[in-house]
């Protein structure tokens, strides 16, 4: 918390011009916290005015690797970031995310802060630790291992003086400085519980790492109120099964007057007067309610005790509030995100959205999570594919037909689609490949919100929203006369382009989401050389292609493998990647993985002289996986076994 009042600009930046030219230290109402970054700011050779080069920031496949080392802080840190950024979006700010050593990890932002943020180099893999960019929030609080803010001229740099900053440390269940929290945005937009909010928002991810870290030990929620446990302000301890406490969060720790030194190095007996044995008992009998504790100190606490038996059934932890259908999409890529911020300002407001974008980018997706977030979602979502239905059923699809209609037809006829989706939504997906005959029948419906089924002279009214999809450019359909352009502009009241996969930004969010979802708490990753192939691959089949690869990869995954490495890709999409390279290289073709993959096995067995399970440990894989792999190559390659 803050703990000296702002001061004007001006004063502020006479007393760091006092520090840098004549060694004069500021007063006490700059802040003892302010005093201590400046001079290490200028003890690492900054100077606060002047172009600042900082050539070690990470990017590409650097950026990638320190993505995978803080996996678990970026995976447990995201659900909450995007409840955090709910709470300032539009208040001209960014939630950011750095690791350990200040480098950001992850960013979520409002667009019209993100160019500003931009030319400070507020942006993924850049380092804003002190030494690189002086006092800021993120650096400070990462110097101080406590949280910070920093605000306007307080900034040791000129060129950052626009900012304010509230940063807060994220620790591990040990005690370890795991990352940085931190809310920026412009100086004007200042708010003092932003710092409040985000140390909050930091100790959720901190109990959110702690439940994870510590799933195989005894868990013991902490409150001095009954109604306390569950909620974010609880203190959780994690103790081994012989009573050592071995892990906890920072509440729990001052609940009971406790420092991270102690963790492995004091025992429940040193701590409670509650017998360890009789209270797990107690626990499993009472099916879990709270009980009382008394310290060594005669504190009462209320406390509820999970063995590892129980706990995924029964563990109560307080949960990030629902986010609408668009924020759990939302991996970070500004141009999706652009596009999504569109579609909130008209949902409901009778604008047809049109959704472009090439095959597999995820149009559907977003087309139900538009749904989701508008007025009407819980009326019907009626999705159809104009492209996958024959040409002689689709307008009996679309516009129904009453008994005995036609040949075949269904003797109480049928409602069609767009009747379906009466006080929901209707997604046409691939509108672009509707006939042009048909076109007029929807354009007709479209203007008057009335449908005839096939057979009836009789119109019914409708009412939906209206969200069309094509991978087409539709406007040289129009000028090729296969679309009709009074359609085009009556579905086209807002146009939402969806980037394709090659252009996002948020590839490694993507693949981690994937994985969480097929893998949910396996803990998958993907080796880094697979990883960096990967990401440079153009994947023309977008995310439908990516999401194949990953099911595929961990199906092929034995029940102990926890890593992704070629032995598990398909051959197919080893050897797209393959074209890929000859084609880019200037010289020399690139080898074909499938055969590095294949030559390391065969060198891996002339190593351990025809040992399958020393060649499976020494090339990290299992027994199960080396043979499967041997037996997609031909017999003619195949090693010859003692």
């Amino acid at each position: 918390m803050r703990t000296h009042p702002l001061l004007p600009p001006l004063q502020i930046r006479q007393a760091r011009l006092q520090l840098v030219e004549q060694g004069i230290s500021p007063s006490s109402e700059i802040g003892a916290l302010i005093s201590r970054s400046w001079h290490r700011s200028l003890a690492a050779g900054l100077s606060p005015i002047g172009r600042l080069d900082c050539n070690d920031n990470l990017a590409g496949h650097s950026l990638q690797r320190a993505r995978t080392i803080n996996h678990d802080l970026i995976r447990h840190s995201e659900p909450v970031m995007e409840y955090l950024f709910e709470q300032v979006r539009h208040s001209h700010s960014m939630v950011v995310l750095a690791d350990a050593q200040g480098v950001l990890m992850h960013t979520l932002g409002d667009l019209d802060f993100l160019s500003k943020a931009d030319r400070v180099a507020l942006r993924c893999g850049a380092s804003w630790a002190e030494n690189q960019r002086g006092t800021n929030a993120i650096g400070t609080a990462l110097a101080e291992s406590h949280e910070v803010e920093i605000n306007g001229a307080e900034h040791y740099l000129d060129r950052n003086g626009f900012l304010t900053c509230a940063a807060a440390p994220i620790l591990s269940a040990q005690g370890k400085l795991m990352g940085i929290l931190d809310i920026s945005g412009d100086h004007r937009s200042h708010h003092p519980h932003t710092l409040g909010l985000v140390s909050t928002a930091a100790r959720m991810i901190e109990n959110s790492l702690v439940l994870s870290t510590c799933r195989q030990q005894i868990l013991v929620q902490l409150h001095t109120r009954p109604e306390g446990i569950g909620t974010v302000a609880q203190g959780m301890l994690a103790f081994s099964e012989d009573g050592w406490l071995v892990g906890a969060n920072r509440k729990a720790l001052d609940l009971l007057g406790l420092q991270h030194a102690d963790i492995c190095a004091i025992s429940w007996p040193q701590i409670f007067d509650e017998d360890f044995g009789r209270l797990l008992s107690f626990q499993h009998r009472s099916g879990g309610r709270p009980s009382l504790l008394r310290t060594h100190q005669s504190t009462i606490i209320h406390a509820q005790v999970h063995s590892q038996s129980q706990r995924q059934q029964k563990i109560t932890l307080s949960t990030v509030p629902t986010r609408d259908a668009l924020t759990r999409l939302d991996s970070g890529d500004p141009l999706w995100r652009q596009a999504a911020d569109k579609a909130r300002r008209v949902i409901d407001k009778a604008i047809p959205l049109l959704v472009t974008g090439e095959t597999g980018v995820g149009k559907e997706l977003f087309a139900q999570a538009v749904h989701q977030c508008s007025a009407r979602k819980d009326r019907p979502f009626v999705a159809v594919n104009c492209a996958a239905l024959p040409e002689q059923l689709i307008e009996s699809e679309l516009f129904g037909y009453v008994g005995g209609a036609f040949t075949g037809a269904a003797r109480h006829g049928s409602s069609g689609r767009l009747r379906e989706a009466h006080g929901g939504t209707l997604f046409l997906d691939e509108i672009g490949d509707m006939p042009i005959a048909l076109q007029t029948r929807l354009l007709r419906v479209l203007q008057e919100r009335e449908v005839t089924p096939l057979g009836s002279c009789t119109p019914v009214q409708v009412d939906f929203n209206l969200i069309c999809a094509t991978h087409q450019n539709l406007r040289t359909a129009v000028e090729k006369g296969l679309f009709r352009i009074d359609l085009y502009y009556r579905i086209n009241g807002l146009l939402l382009q969806l980037p394709a996969l090659r252009e996002r930004h948020d590839f490694e969010t993507l693949v981690q989401r994937i994985l969480q979802d097929l893998a949910p708490d396996a803990g998958l990753t993907i080796a880094p050389e697979v990883l960096k192939n990967m990401t440079s691959f153009d994947w023309p089949g977008n995310l439908r292609q990516l999401s194949h690869v990953l099911r595929t990869a961990v199906a092929l995954l034995d029940n102990h493998e926890t890593q992704i490495n070629w032995v598990h890709l398909p051959v197919d999409f080893i050897d797209d990647i393959q074209k890929r390279d000859r084609h880019t290289s200037d010289n020399t073709p690139a080898q074909n993985l499938h055969e590095l993959s294949i030559k390391a096995i065969h060198q891996a067995l002339e190593n351990a002289r025809g040992n399958v399970s020393a060649a499976a440990r020494q090339l990290g894989i299992s027994r199960q996986t080396l043979y499967r792999k041997l037996q997609s190559t031909s017999s003619s390659v195949r090693p010859k076994f003692c």
